[in-house]
């Protein structure tokens, strides 16, 4: 007789802050702390905060395996096989929640084809939590990911997509690299109609997390801000 498949846990994790009790609810925080096995995007991120929230089994001897952006398809499979011999199986991303905007969320598709439970955790993501905030339209809104490097290429999107904004009465939302975060915010400026509001939510649920609405124009005229390295969402209503 076959064993019964277990459980895949999607477990999110803090945005930046070791601020666990702050942002997760202790039935997620207690779930994962007994799991032994795990899939996630950064061992390293995975085992500071496996070992900040003291899991039942010493960190050392839990199974972790790596699923990232260089992870082959070929290879995720074999990510299953605890999952097909009854084992829950923790699947967490670098920050925040999996399969969101994130490679995690290829292993849930097969998991599915599995016929394996798949189970979503509450817990912080910066998208959602910056669309809440940001004043915008949360009805209608579309998250873009990153926009090209090049600039050319950069502002023609910024121009496209405050043109769809409009069209749609439809939110924008896209992230940025955070070393790249100041030029974008200047391209935004530059490229966009005065009256388009632009939101800017940065370090979301840190600590030091500043997150403001205002007109491109009102954004033109203030104070300028240091988005170096911090990590930010950009939302856009035309």
């Amino acid at each position: 007789m076959k064993p019964a498949l277990g459980t895949l846990y999607l477990i999110p994790i803090t945005l930046g802050e070791d601020n666990v009790h702050q942002v997760l609810p202790e039935h997620v925080i207690n779930l994962a702390k007994n799991i032994t096995h795990f899939v996630v995007e950064s061992e390293k991120t995975a085992r500071h905060f496996l070992s900040h929230i003291k899991t039942v089994k010493p960190v050392r001897e839990l199974a972790m395996h790596l699923l990232n952006e260089h992870t082959d398809n070929k290879d995720l499979p074999a990510l299953l096989v605890p999952l097909l011999t009854g084992h829950n199986v923790g699947l967490m991303s670098d920050a925040g929640c999996p399969a969101v905007a994130d490679p995690g969320a290829k292993l849930v598709q097969l998991a599915h084809k599995k016929g394996i439970r798949v189970v979503p955790l509450v817990g912080p993501s910066s998208i959602l939590l910056s669309l809440m905030a940001s004043g915008l339209n949360g009805q209608q809104f579309a998250f873009l990911g990153y926009l090209p490097v090049d600039k050319s290429q950069r502002n023609l999107k910024l121009k496209e997509i405050e043109k769809r904004s409009l069209s749609h009465k439809e939110t924008q939302l896209f992230i940025e690299t955070p070393y790249r975060n100041q030029a974008m915010l200047e391209a935004i400026l530059q490229t966009c109609q005065a009256n388009t509001q632009l939101c800017i939510a940065c370090d979301v649920s840190l600590s030091s997390e500043m997150i403001a609405t205002k007109s491109i124009a009102a954004w033109r005229a203030a104070a300028p801000i240091d988005l170096h390295k911090r990590p930010c969402m950009f939302l856009m209503l035309a």
